[in-house]
């Protein structure tokens, strides 16, 4: 059995992940640090559903602490390597910029030289769409420029997509960074925009709606995501031999690097997406329209063709279906 590190294994897409590669009979290794950003008990919670299964075993970890984590290196001798660990929130890092750096630059980079001193066949870290920040061309292609966020947590991800690239010219770690766009289902983030809506139309009360709701998402399903990191897994990238130098396409390189979109590809504005969510609960929100919030963007697009062509990514869940589902487990789990 191939064995498998997932940092963030508590986390709403490590959760996720990690249930569908035991039940696919990988080895898996989850570590989280279980920080208070959002209800510790939903990650508790999470991880008790995945206590069952003999091939998975958690250690609670930070990726800050590199002495633990290169201890945990050693001992286990990782085929993979999926870093889903991250201080999460664009409006948060306008709070709380310290955090950030701690866990999405300290850590990853104990993470990269834990893949270097302990050799790894395949390194996949999260990324996000927020790296495109300002751009105004859309749908948003890894190839473009990204070079103005608009949030520290985009920096943070960019930076990340930067140590990886270094780390994989100078050691050849074959890494792949997925930008992932809006993602939402059943076992969510309590921070993200539906999760919240969902809870205070619930609860009977307002819903923030930005820029008067004139903003658009390229929402995603999370089995949709999660079926796209499962292609990838075994097939790391590669040093590129036609990668040119003056052009210097930033999703490729001539070392082992990769940088994907891994999105719906179908933007929805958020008004039309709150309609869908009201009909699903049986409850018309209370709406407070508010100008557009520091560090947000208008509109979220990708171009998923380069990860269509690599592996087939192709994404099946329609918005109806899947907030459907997640509203589904809302009411089963919050018992309502």
């Amino acid at each position: 059995m191939k064995k498998l590190l997932v940092s963030g294994s508590a986390g709403f897409v490590g959760y996720h992940l990690v249930k569908a590669l035991v039940e696919e009979k990988f080895n898996i290794i989850g570590i989280d640090n279980l920080n208070d950003y959002y209800d510790v008990n939903l990650k508790i919670a999470r991880l008790e559903r995945l206590q069952d299964y003999q091939n998975f075993k958690f250690e609670k970890i930070d990726l800050v602490d590199k002495e633990k984590l290169f201890q945990l290196f050693e001992k286990e001798k990782f085929d993979y390597v999926i870093n889903l660990a991250a201080q999460a929130g664009v409006r948060y890092s306008i709070e709380n910029p310290y955090a950030y750096l701690d866990s999405n630059i300290i850590g990853f980079l104990n993470l990269l030289e834990a893949c270097r001193k302990y050799p790894i066949d395949h390194l996949i870290y999260a990324s996000s769409s927020s790296v495109y920040g300002s751009n105004l061309k859309q749908p948003f292609s890894e190839s473009d420029n990204v070079d103005h966020p608009v949030s520290l947590y985009a920096a943070t991800k960019k930076s990340n997509e930067l140590m990886a690239h270094t780390y994989s010219n100078l050691y050849n770690i074959p890494t792949t960074g997925l930008r992932f766009f809006t993602v939402y289902g059943p076992w969510g983030r309590p921070d993200m925009a539906y999760f919240s809506f969902t809870r205070n139309i619930f609860e009977n009360r307002l819903i923030k709606v930005f820029n008067n709701g004139n903003l658009e998402r390229d929402f995603t399903y999370i089995q949709d995501i999660i079926e796209g990191i499962k292609k990838l897994i075994q097939t790391p990238p590669k040093e590129n031999p036609d990668w040119d130098r003056v052009i210097a396409d930033p999703a490729t390189s001539n070392a082992p690097y990769q940088i994907f979109n891994i999105g719906n590809n179908k933007p929805i504005k958020l008004l039309d997406f709150i309609n869908i969510l009201e009909k699903e609960i049986g409850i018309e929100a209370k709406k407070e329209f508010l100008p557009m919030q520091q560090g947000d963007v208008y509109s979220t697009y990708a171009d998923i063709s380069s990860l269509n062509n690599y592996c087939g990514f192709n994404p099946i869940t329609s918005i109806e279906e899947g907030l459907k589902n997640f509203v589904s487990w809302y009411k089963e789990f919050y018992k309502k």
